[in-house]
Order: C-alpha cells, then sequence, then structure tokens
C-alpha cells in the first residue's frame, strides 16, 4: 500500500483566465484539463488515493468522468487544500494545481525520491532575469521561483494550516511553522495555465476532439386547469396549463434533459428536483439558462436541437416560429439550428384523449475550441 496521497486543485474560479469556460474544463482531444492532468499523475505512480478538489456547482459532474475522491473547495486555495487534507490518512501528500497542467516526470520522480529527506520537498527553478524588489536592484542569486507538486509530510502540513495566516503554497506553510525543506531541480516545462498567452506554451495540450455529443430527452405533463401554459418558453392561450412542480414547461423540460444527456450530466431531477420548494413555480426558461451556463462554463458548445411536440391540443402550428426563435434566444443559437415538429396523437392514449403532451428532444455539443482564441 502506497504511504502518498495525491491532492489536485481544482477548485477556482479562473477569473484571470478570461474565457468562458473555465480553464479547468478546456479539452484536450476528449478529456477535460483536470482530467487529463488526474489521469497522467495516476499513471505516474500508485497513489493510496487521488483526491480532485473542486467547487460545489462541479463537484457532481465531475463524479461522471472518473473514479477518483472528490471533496468540495473552500473560499481559497488554502481552505480547499485544508479540506482535502481532512481525507488523507497517510503519512506523506503530493500536492498539486491543476493549472500545472503539462507534467513533467523527470521532475516529479525528484520530488518523489526525495521523500522523507525534508518535511516539505519542493521542486524549484532559479530566477535568470534582473530581478529588482522595491524599485530596487536585488541578489537573483537568493530567489528561486517555486513550483508544484511539493510533497509534505501529512502531519507537518496539516499543523502548519492551522496558524491562521493565509500561505501561497505548501512550503511557504511548513517553513513557517519550522519546518525543514528540501530543494530539488524544477522544470521549465512544468508551466501554469494562468491566462489565455499561457495556452501556447503548453505542449501537452492537443486540440479538442471535433466529435459530436448527441442526447435525448422525454417529458410528459398532464393538464391542469387555471394555470397559464407555458410551451417552448412561449405563453400559449389556452383554459388550460400543465400539472407541475415548476411552470410545467414540457418542452424546455424535454430539453434540459436532453443537452444534460449530451454531456454526461444526469438528468433535470439531478438538478432541479421538484422536491426542492426553490423550483416550486419556476421559471423553466431560467433552468434552461441555468443549465445553458454549466454546459459554457464546463467547455461544452450548443450545435443544434431538435424537438417533436406531441399534442392533440393545444393546436402548436401558429406558434411554432415564435417557439423557435423563443429557444434560440435561451440557447444562445442562431434560429436555423432550433427545430420544432409538432403532431398529434392520433386521438390515441392519453395525449389523444386530451389530457396532456408529451415532447420529445434531441441536442448535440461539441467542445469548446480553444485553439481558436
Amino acid at each position: 500500500m502506497s504511504d502518498i496521497t495525491l491532492i489536485l486543485l481544482s477548485a477556482g474560479s479562473a477569473t484571470r483566465f478570461k474565457t468562458e469556460p473555465k480553464k479547468q474544463w478546456l479539452y484536450s482531444a476528449d478529456k477535460p484539463l483536470w482530467l487529463q492532468v488526474s489521469d497522467h499523475f495516476s499513471s505516474l505512480y500508485h497513489f493510496n488515493k487521488v483526491i480532485l478538489v473542486s467547487s460545489s456547482t462541479e463537484l457532481n459532474l465531475m463524479k461522471n468522468f472518473a473514479d477518483y475522491h472528490y471533496v468540495e473547495g473552500g473560499n481559497s486555495r488554502q481552505a480547499s487544500l485544508a479540506n482535502a487534507l481532512q481525507e488523507v490518512d497517510t503519512p506523506f501528500v503530493l500536492v498539486s494545481d491543476i493549472a500545472r497542467c503539462c507534467l513533467d516526470e523527470t521532475m516529479i520522480q525528484r520530488v518523489l525520491d526525495a521523500k522523507g529527506e525534508a518535511d516539505c520537498i519542493v521542486p524549484a527553478l532559479p530566477v535568470v532575469d534582473t530581478l529588482y524588489l522595491e524599485n530596487k536592484p536585488a541578489d537573483r542569486s537568493s530567489a528561486m521561483r517555486i513550483q508544484t507538486p511539493q510533497l509534505s509530510r501529512s502531519e507537518r502540513l496539516k499543523q502548519a494550516l492551522l496558524s491562521g495566516f493565509e500561505y501561497t503554497d505548501e512550503s511557504s506553510a511548513i517553513v513557517a511553522g519550522g519546518g525543514t525543506l528540501l530543494f530539488v531541480d524544477g522544470s521549465e516545462n512544468a508551466h501554469k495555465l494562468t491566462t489565455i498567452d499561457d495556452l501556447s506554451k503548453l505542449p501537452c495540450l492537443k486540440k479538442p476532439s471535433p466529435q459530436t455529443l448527441t442526447g435525448f430527452g422525454i417529458d410528459i405533463h398532464p393538464f391542469e386547469e387555471g394555470k397559464t401554459m407555458m410551451l417552448c418558453g412561449i405563453e400559449i392561450d389556452a383554459p388550460y396549463g400543465f400539472k407541475a412542480h415548476s411552470d410545467g414547461d414540457v418542452a424546455i423540460h424535454a430539453l434540459i434533459d436532453a443537452l444534460l444527456g449530451a454531456a454526461g450530466f444526469g438528468d433535470i431531477g439531478e438538478f432541479y428536483p421538484d422536491t426542492d420548494e426553490q423550483y416550486a413555480e419556476a421559471d423553466s426558461r431560467l433552468l434552461l439558462g441555468d443549465t445553458v451556463q454549466t454546459l459554457r462554463s464546463c467547455g461544452l458548445c450548443i450545435g443544434n436541437v431538435d424537438l417533436t411536440i406531441i399534442a392533440q391540443v393545444p393546436r402548436v402550428l401558429p406558434y411554432k416560429e415564435k417557439m423557435r426563435r423563443s429557444l434560440a434566444d435561451l440557447l444562445g443559437i442562431r434560429a436555423n439550428f432550433v427545430n420544432i415538429k409538432a403532431t398529434t396523437a392520433e386521438k390515441l392514449g392519453f395525449l389523444g384523449r386530451k389530457e396532456g403532451v408529451a415532447v420529445e428532444a434531441v441536442a448535440n455539443l461539441t467542445y469548446f475550441d480553444w485553439t481558436q482564441l
């Protein structure tokens, strides 16, 4: 059994990256960046446990991709690390940032080989440019650029973080607590992804796969007298609406399921459960907007959608064009990428008896192409 736990930090908001997809969700081939880094680390060493630290909004999404241990992050790097350390029961812990995504295997091996020689093993690079501090030249020979991953004695790191001070990395916390450091040679190849310009410095990143991801959704709702009918985000002139926890827009619900299905993110009930009072009478347009934002944040782009409305009543034809443009606006795509079909149930079953409406939806997604930035 290995005596090292790996912690990978991926809970940041990536505000300096300034693109809609968070940098940890940029796709390299068919893997989001966080998964590529996690898999690469796992192939280098048999860790006792691999812990992924993520924001609360992304935690369950990441669980769909791989069987790692997932921990909710905090409001700072240090808070996220402290949360993860609660799950560590090995003598040593290796900590790295997902943003340092191109792994130099030789450098990592240098860190691992030095295990136990100090409280924290730190990869570092010399400063080669002229260095100024407070507008005055400084001795660059005594300065170093610190990198990750860093290998620490787990208990020493846990104690160091109890001080109440905010540290930028593990080595800073440990040395402040009286621990010992050992520096090993870092690597110029272990560049950190911080801004868009850094993408050109990361040869390990592959162009996103051109594959199309397809999802299918279906929803059915019975009628309810005296309720406003909403369908595809527009109001329909009818004496009844849909019986549902939310406004009951059966078309949008089917579409959300199709979008989540294409992404592999689950279903509408997991995101907006009908047992949660915050979604009582909820405007389904807002739910769709939230879904679209989630997809974009996770590096996915909407291609086209196709819906089939199955209803004896109401008559859909007079509303089709308005429905189409409503969904196009909500999805942020051109109207020609939204197709709406309607058919009756030929007077068969509960639909034919004019008791409700069913909608089937298909959605296609592609990966955000960061190479075009």
